[in-house]
């Protein structure tokens, strides 16, 4: 919950929300103020990653940004402060944020300062949030490192990069390297420490040529003159081929998916059948509804009249439409249908739905599927889109793939694979004849769908594709 405390009459602080679905961190992608900045109440402040969706963060009050608190790629806490704005700028000299705050912890307010925050509910984006007093931070792995373990791990990473031991320097202060997070993140992408950089640019702040020079291999120290073979020449320039892994932190959506499939394959046990259908007339069905003006302003296309389908089928089979309630151990029957389509994302794969997609008529149903797939591809999916939904599909046929065995998203009982659709021999009327043919998987959870009701799910699916008339028999 986006919660605000006031170090003062003067000052304020905006703290890391929780966006409403109990996430625990996320991370700030960009800053779209900086210190000095004027900014207004609802002014959008910064772009933060959640474990499902990238948020735009609205600052709730006026004034002055005074400190940014992280910087660009960090992850941080719900209820850690991120950003602290002056509310009456103009009344005096204001205090020097490095001063009031350690360079290496930027978060940890005095204890007097925290005991002072009032304990009552603290407003939030909407409505009000818990108690101050139940947000709490996580302990920290492990205290800073002592400067000589430090130094040892330093050298270690120069070592790793190809440059030798750096050499003995005197004990410097422990605050972090100074660098600007695209530094910081090409850093990251090569390897390297900003520890052991060297910077050249101006206060001492690292300079993406001062990380590209870290990268580049150094060259060997002379041969030594003691040695009864050696030359006054140079050794040769030491030639490394470049980093053979690169290694992501696991965070993110990229972490929710982990997290979920993992949960879903070794929770519900699955059960995938197959399919292979003849989708002439449906396509047929589809450039006709291209043409048709009640259709106008809307994208048609086979996963529109695919989703129809499904939607027939689960009303002539609710059964299918249901979740398992471990703790209760009982088997919930949803009489609404928030119907999933998983996304491929810049971000990852993410499965946002249409919510009551039983009751949209075919145009709403294009309109809903448009707009979700643009969201998508925009990074704009609200974690609310993603909530709630009861069957997904899945549409691997736009990589040309013939199908998959699809894994179901947690807390749904169903999922519908879509297999590419291509011109087949096919037996038609007696002849074989070319005609567009496509292969449906879809996976079940066997502990409250049985075999026979997953197969008349996707037999109803299948007859529907092949003869769409029945969008209008069977509703």
């Amino acid at each position: 919950m986006t919660t605000m405390t006031e170090t003062s009459v003067r000052f304020r602080e905006f703290k890391m929300p929780d966006v409403g679905e109990g996430l625990t961190e996320a991370e700030i992608l960009t800053w779209f103020v900086q210190p000095g900045d004027t900014v207004t109440d609802g002014q959008v402040v910064c772009e933060v990653e959640t474990a499902k969706a990238a948020v735009e963060l609205p600052i709730p009050f006026d004034g002055v940004v005074h400190e940014l608190r992280f910087p660009e790629g960090t992850t941080v806490d719900v209820g850690q402060v991120i950003i602290t704005v002056d509310v009456a700028p103009g009344s005096g000299d204001a205090p020097d944020p490095a001063a009031a705050a350690p360079a290496q912890e930027p978060v940890e307010a005095p204890e007097a300062e925290a005991e002072a925050e009032p304990k009552g509910r603290t407003p939030v984006l909407v409505g009000y949030g818990v108690a101050e007093s139940s947000t709490k931070r996580r302990p920290r792995k492990g205290a800073a490192p002592a400067p000589e373990a430090a130094a040892a791990a330093a050298a270690v990473q120069a070592e790793l990069n190809g440059h030798g031991a750096p050499a003995a320097e005197p004990e410097a202060p422990s605050a972090r390297p100074l660098a600007k997070p695209p530094v910081r993140k090409l850093a990251k992408d090569l390897g390297i420490d900003l520890a052991t950089v060297v910077p050249t640019g101006k206060d001492g702040i690292i300079t993406r040529e001062d990380v590209h020079a870290a990268a580049a291999p150094a060259e060997a120290p002379a041969a030594a003159p003691a040695a009864p073979a050696a030359t006054d020449a140079e050794a040769p320039a030491v030639v490394s081929d470049s980093a053979r892994e690169t290694r992501i932190p696991v965070k993110g959506v990229r972490k929710a998916i982990a997290q979920a499939m993992v949960g879903s394959a070794f929770t519900a046990p699955h059960v995938t059948e197959f399919v292979t259908v003849d989708v002439t007339r449906t396509m047929k069905l589809v450039a006709e509804l291209k043409e048709d003006k009640d259709m106008a302003g809307v994208r048609v296309n086979p996963l529109l009249v695919i989703a129809k389908a499904l939607l027939v089928a689960i009303k002539r089979n609710p059964e299918v439409n249901a979740a398992w309630d471990e703790a209760n151990q009982e088997i919930v029957q949803k009489h609404y249908v928030n119907l999933g389509i998983a996304a491929a994302t810049p971000r990852g794969l993410i499965v946002p739905n249409i919510k009551d997609a039983h009751e949209k008529t075919l145009p709403q149903l294009a309109e809903a599927l448009g707009e979700l797939v643009t969201t998508a591809r925009d990074g704009r999916t609200s974690p609310a889109a993603m909530a709630g939904g009861t069957v997904t599909i899945t549409n691997v046929g736009v990589f040309g793939v013939d199908t998959g065995t699809p894994i179901l998203n947690p807390g749904e009982s169903a999922i519908l694979a879509v297999g590419a659709i291509k011109l087949q021999p096919w037996v038609h009327k007696g002849k074989v004849k070319p005609r567009q043919v496509t292969t449906l998987a879809l996976s079940f959870d066997h502990r409250l769908v049985d075999g026979e009701l997953g197969s008349k799910v996707l037999a109803d699916v299948a007859a529907i594709l092949e003869q769409p008339k029945r969008l209008i028999t069977w509703a």
